[in-house]
Formats: C-alpha cells, structure tokens, sequence
C-alpha cells in the first residue's frame, strides 16, 4: 500500500467510522509481532494470502457475525507457545474473579474454537443466551473480540493446550 500499512489503515478506519466495522488483515506476512500489532489496532482477523477463496468467503462471513478468527498456522503457533510455559510463567492480566461461573464455563469453550452455535448446543442454551454470555465477558475483561478472549483464557491458565483445566 503505497500512502500507509494495513496496521496504520486498520486504526484509521476504526477510529474513523460510526458504528462496529470488522477489518481483516490478509497479508504475506507471517510473524508473530504483526500479528500482534493487527491484534492491538484492532483487527477482528488475521488470514495469510495463500487463504482459499472458499475459506476467506468463510471467514469475513464469520467476522461479520461478531466472531474474530487467525490463521490456522498462526492458531497453532499460539498454541505451541503456550504448551510450552510452565503453569507458574502464566501471567494474570484480567481479573477473572469478576466473572461468574457460567461465565468461565463459556470462556473455557470458547478458548476451545466453539462457535456461538457449537456452545449453545454443548450448553443447552439458546445462541442469544451464549451472544449474551459472549459480550458479558468481553465487557468485563474490557477485551475487544473473542480473539482477545482467547488469549486471556491461556495467558491466565484458564485453559491449557491440552485441554487440561
């Protein structure tokens, strides 16, 4: 992009426009610091280019719902990262006290890679419920997008790769 990057191009239209855009970032770049800084000026995804055109159909249909989505290569790298730190290196970065039991429970799944849909199945509730449940948490931990969530869930040992709580 000539003018700007798609990071600077992210703020700018987030902080530009009424309402709740959704930016993806699709891009050759894979490492680990853009990610991040996509993350932190608020992408709601992170694609890689090599992305078929069914998946990327996929994936802003699924951005535009409200859900936030990475890479698969990335998702795993993140996931590797965190298998290998031992349970006394997680750091706490959210008070995870504010949140109420069915709360967690939510949050643990949804650290699972459940949609709205698979968790209100696996809960027994209705999707508006689990959206309910879904925004309660990001408010709370003050967290933009589900993406965010996970990491949380992680970095605070919530959940482990292993899926071991």
């Amino acid at each position: 992009m000539p003018e700007l990057d798609g990071l600077e191009a992210t703020r700018r239209i987030l902080t530009g426009v009424d309402g709740e855009p959704r930016v993806i970032i699709l891009t050759t770049f894979d490492l680990d610091h853009y990610v991040y800084a996509a993350l932190s000026a608020g992408a709601s995804g992170f694609l890689l280019k090599d992305v078929t055109p069914e998946h990327l159909v996929a994936s802003v249909r699924m951005v535009r719902s409200g859900d936030a989505l990475l890479a698969p290569t990335i998702t795993r790298r993140l996931v590797e990262r965190f298998a290998n730190r031992g349970a006394d290196t997680a750091t706490l970065h959210r008070d995870l006290a504010a949140l109420t039991p069915r709360e967690l429970e939510v949050l643990r799944l949804l650290a699972q890679g459940l949609s709205n849909a698979e968790l209100a199945q696996r809960l027994h509730l209705s999707e508006a419920t689990v959206k309910t449940h879904v925004a309660r948490i990001l408010a709370k931990l003050q967290l933009r997008d589900r993406v965010q969530a996970v990491v949380v869930a992680y970095e605070t040992g919530l959940v482990s790769p292993s899926g071991q709580e």
